[in-house]
């Protein structure tokens, strides 16, 4: 088993690329699916989520090829839309394949999604779309079908602000007959960057980006080329890193109107921020500000960015207040933190941070992507070497993430552990 070793570096200083957005990247390769032609889609990031993706597309008949951040994908040998129960529990967004699978072949078979255990990922409102759309959904215990004779357009009002399915809903309303609003639609740029690649192909999506998005149903998309958005959410990471020992850290290829509120809330805590045309740069100090912080959708604070935030408040004397409504559970961290002597208090979905305390490094294990980034922060801030397990959980997410730190000063390198050593592991977090 794989493990990352951090050790205490000092203030970050460098540039760093922004790879593609995974979360964009996901929506995008199913969406591929509903073209009538070859498909080329650029950025998209070398990672474990992809590779998935690529295995599953073997299993039915898409042909998808990468080469470095360019894949090209031909959807016109797809044979199938029966999706491999196991490959599609072990990441999110598998449920695109629902969306763009069903207009092609009315009826889909695939596994219920998988990906960062955070306790609840509910797909109630997917299925609401599907329903609204004339389609049948049946549940079984690890996998769900999903079939309709015809689709048609309908007025859909999502009982509460869904990224995952408001792309769902594009990609299942693209191709059916007649007219679709959707209503109380997320505004993520990732929606965004999923609704201009259909639009290219064809599609008639409009509103994408507020909270009313309309579709006018086509019959036929073609190929084409699209390059994916830049990962917001490593960007505001990497933003993060700067003020840990008080470095200066530049993010390239970024939208910098996309991280409007991380952006509002470095700058609250004493963090400078600089924006260009497609760069950001962070200038850390030796005394930030406690804060609180909620996570929202978009364009509210991500609750993607709160773990690594946490790391980052950690070095800030005083008391600060974390919550996250969005997925409370997604708090798995802070016992990690308490490990390297993090001072933390939870109460229901909030973390209670005192800062300014020195850490100590230790053995810890990331539980999930962001998690693994936390992680990692806290590690090249603590006094001698921290060690990190859950790896995988990380790769999901990164396609270098040792190379991407390193390019700005990090002290980390990937090891092995034993079996005998991740045993002892086990035993000792007992």
């Amino acid at each position: 088993m794989k493990y990352i070793q951090a050790e205490y570096s000092g203030p970050l200083n460098g540039s760093v690329h922004i790879p593609g957005a995974k979360n964009s990247s996901l929506a995008l390769l199913a969406a591929a699916c509903l073209a009538d032609n070859i498909v080329t889609l650029e950025g998209i990031p070398f990672i474990d989520d992809v590779r998935i993706i690529a295995e599953i597309g073997r299993d039915i008949g898409l042909k998808l090829q990468q080469d470095g951040g360019q894949v090209i994908i031909d959807p016109r040998w797809i044979h199938s839309s029966v999706i491999d129960p196991g490959k599609a529990s072990s990441y999110r967004a598998s449920y695109y394949f629902a969306g763009s699978l069903l207009s092609k072949f009315g009826k889909v078979t695939i596994g219920l999604p998988g990906g960062d255990d955070f306790v609840s990922r509910p797909i109630d409102q997917h299925i609401k779309v599907f329903k609204a759309l004339g389609a049948q959904v049946h549940l079984f215990k690890d996998y769900y079908v999903v079939e309709a004779a015809e689709l048609k357009g309908a007025d859909i009002f999502f009982d509460t602000i869904t990224s995952g399915a408001t792309i769902n809903a594009m990609l299942a309303a693209v191709r059916a007959k007649g007219r679709t609003n959707l209503h109380n639609a997320a505004m993520d740029p990732e929606v965004c960057d999923t609704a201009n690649f259909l639009n290219r192909l064809g599609a008639r999506i409009y509103g994408a980006g507020t909270e009313h998005i309309r579709i006018e149903g086509v019959s036929y998309l073609d190929g084409g080329t699209h390059t994916v958005i830049p990962d917001r959410l490593i960007a505001g990471a990497f933003l993060m890193a700067a003020g840990l020992q008080g470095g200066q850290v530049t993010v390239m290829d970024v939208i910098p109107e996309h991280l409007g509120s991380c952006l509002a809330k470095l700058q609250e805590i004493g963090i400078h921020v600089e924006c260009g045309d497609n760069h950001i740069t962070a200038y850390g100090t030796n005394s930030l500000k406690a804060t609180r912080i909620r996570t929202g959708m978009y364009p509210s604070f991500a609750t993607d960015l709160q773990q690594p935030m946490t790391a980052l408040l950690l070095q800030a004397k005083g008391k600060s207040i974390v919550t996250d409504r969005i997925y409370p559970k997604r708090l798995a961290h802070v016992a990690q933190l308490r490990r390297l002597g993090a001072e933390i208090e939870l109460r229901q979905e909030s973390a209670f941070i005192t800062g300014g305390r020195p850490l100590q490094g230790g053995w810890v294990h990331a539980t999930d992507v962001r998690a693994g980034t936390c992680l990692l922060m806290a590690g090249l801030a603590a006094e001698g070497y921290t060690y990190i397990t859950g790896v995988e959980h990380i790769e999901r997410g990164y396609e270098d993430v040792i190379g991407s730190f390193r390019s700005i000063g990090a002290k980390l390198s990937m090891h092995e552990l034993s079996v005998q050593e991740h045993l002892d592991q086990i035993r000792e977090s007992q």
